[in-house]
């Protein structure tokens, strides 16, 4: 069976690890590697990450929510990082996002400088102020300036829901290579104790819950003729998952709330049944046979 290639990069398995606190160290993306990742994203790059916000996890029966944002790391310090890890020549993504697409822009140009050779743009975090009022023309603002700054391949992450389509294909007409569909999608969860909101409000939710809702989201945007790769991110916690995210259309899946329990030995596990799978898979029943670009 041959190697998937996502933004460039040759992987050995359809399986990427997720942007998220479980990237936020050199350590972690390298044992992740090892224990089988196809690629890893870092956890999201920011020149100027919030540093008001109160971040916290909160476990769900069928999920987490986060009221996370993006990396504390300082930018020179994450160029250090993937400086070294490029060297390796490790297969790893970097996210990045910026208060404007200015800054995104230069940002992405500084990480280029380390031989990364990929990004993902985490434009579209709910848990900042701007995210749940995403449009077409701010993701094409983005995606345009980086285009003009950086010759590395790079896919745009957005959120399912209202208005999906036009904002990914905004991401296209401005120049992305690929789409990761879905960022986190609003959620709350109510206080037994105190009647309230928990964490204070709503934030992202993750988990096995939005997997339909994301299948269905990259399904129709294959069936009106979306053409860009498109990396299916929510919900996967089983090498099943991986290949229906496959099944739609997508050409890689992204994993990583259920890496919150025993990371390594899940991921492990997700890698080696999605192997099994795709070896088993019946000619056919492909997305590409069933008329559905990938």
């Amino acid at each position: 069976m041959p190697s998937p290639e996502v933004l460039g990069l040759k992987l050995n398995n359809h399986v990427i690890v997720g942007s998220g606190l479980l990237t936020d160290q050199e350590r972690n993306i390298r044992r992740l590697l090892a224990a089988g990742a196809g690629a890893v994203v870092t956890k999201t790059i920011h020149p100027h990450p919030p540093t008001s916000t109160d971040e916290r996890i909160l476990r769900l029966p069928t999920g987490m929510l986060n009221s996370t944002t993006y990396s504390k790391r300082s930018v020179d310090t994450w160029l250090g990082i993937l400086r070294a890890l490029a060297e390796d020549g490790l297969p790893v993504i970097a996210s990045v996002h910026a208060g404007t697409p200015a800054e995104l822009a230069a940002l992405a140009e500084q990480v280029e400088g380390t031989g990364c050779r990929a990004l993902e743009l985490g434009i579209s975090c709910l848990n900042e102020d701007d995210g749940p009022e995403d449009t077409p023309a701010r993701v094409n603002a983005y995606t345009a300036h980086v285009r003009a700054a950086t010759a590395l391949p790079f896919a745009v992450k957005l959120a399912a829901g209202e208005g999906l389509e036009e904002r990914a294909r905004a991401a296209a007409d401005g120049g992305a290579d690929a789409v990761t569909i879905s960022d986190t999608i609003p959620a709350a969860a109510v206080s037994p104790d105190t009647g309230g909101l928990e964490l204070g409000g709503v934030f992202g939710y993750s988990g096995p819950a939005i997997k339909p809702l994301v299948l269905a989201a990259v399904w129709r945007l294959r069936r009106r003729g979306f053409t860009l790769p498109v990396l299916g991110c929510g919900g996967v916690a089983s090498g099943r998952d991986v290949v229906d995210y496959l099944s739609v259309g997508a050409v890689a899946a992204q994993v990583y709330t259920a890496l919150h329990t025993d990371m390594y030995g899940t991921l492990g596990r997700i890698v080696r049944e999605t192997d099994a799978l795709m070896a088993a898979r019946v000619p056919g029943t492909t997305a590409e046979a069933s008329g559905v670009a990938s």
